[in-house]
């Protein structure tokens, strides 16, 4: 298991934060728990900011009041991908914002991504962040699908075809290919209604040039309406595969744990 925290011993674990734009989800490696993680998921109340409502969790829930010290934050926003050669930390917000917009409010900040020759850089409301700085000391930001793509690009070299991997979550659905330790794609999707997501799947096999017969696309998360999404792309694509967290990560405790997202579960496991 990725070493986030050693034990439960609050001035030496680190806190791990998954907040996107309708969950709050809170864990830490605890090697006294059967599962080795403590899982919490805090029901979010509607009608006020996410940053009211991490303030009211660090009131309720007994795991933020453990004195924790250092905390970890996965940020489910937009995600802009700069190959690092071309990387400048004093032109990044500005781009961030040509890129995308509505969020001229938020604190733009960046993750290296080494293994990949690339920075991701996205961004976090200026409010909550505050809440999180005002509670611990030592606070790192990473985009929430980070230990996922630093997993999945080491798997991609098994094989010789090319792969898409897919990963649903949160209402979206990100779709990311490599080639070599860089990015061939990176993108995100809004699939409120899942019958669209065959449409972007097929529509960057053909960006892409990939080939029906032998390239393969990997789906993971939490798949929405999967039978119908498995029969309408079958009849398309020759290799579709669905990642099952049980079987992928050898039926480790942590696989086990209701309703924790994949990108946790690999965190935990396989490390940032």
């Amino acid at each position: 298991m990725a070493e986030i925290g050693n034990n439960m011993n609050p001035s030496r674990a680190r806190l791990v934060f998954r907040i996107s734009h309708s969950s709050l989800l809170f864990s830490v490696v605890d090697h006294a728990s059967e599962t080795q993680v403590v899982f919490e998921p805090y029901v979010i109340k509607s009608g006020i900011s996410l940053a009211a409502n991490l303030r009211e969790a660090f009131v309720e829930s007994d795991l933020l009041n453990r004195g924790y010290q250092r905390a970890q934050v996965m940020i489910d926003s937009n995600v802009m991908i700069v190959p690092v050669e071309e990387f400048d930390e004093q032109s990044v917000e500005e781009m961030y914002h040509h890129t995308f917009t509505g969020y001229q409010k938020d604190a733009v900040i960046h993750a290296v991504l080494p293994d990949l020759n690339a920075v991701a850089v996205f961004s976090i409301n200026k409010d909550l962040r505050l809440v999180i700085t005002d509670h611990f000391s030592d606070v790192r930001y990473y985009p929430l699908t980070q230990p996922v793509w630093s997993y999945l690009h080491k798997r991609s070299f098994i094989g010789s075809y090319q792969k898409v991997y897919a990963y649903f979550h949160d209402k979206s659905l990100e779709v990311f290919s490599f080639k070599q330790n860089r990015f061939k794609f990176c993108n995100t999707f809004n699939v409120s209604h899942p019958h669209d997501s065959i449409y972007f799947l097929l529509y960057i096999w053909k960006t892409l040039a990939l080939d029906m017969e032998k390239d393969e696309l990997h789906i993971m998360g939490d798949v929405p309406e999967r039978e119908w999404l498995t029969e309408g792309l079958h009849r398309y694509l020759q290799k579709v595969y669905f990642i099952n967290p049980s079987a992928e990560f050898n039926r480790a405790p942590i696989s086990q744990i209701k309703g924790m997202p994949f990108d946790l579960m690999t965190l935990f496991l396989k490390g940032k």
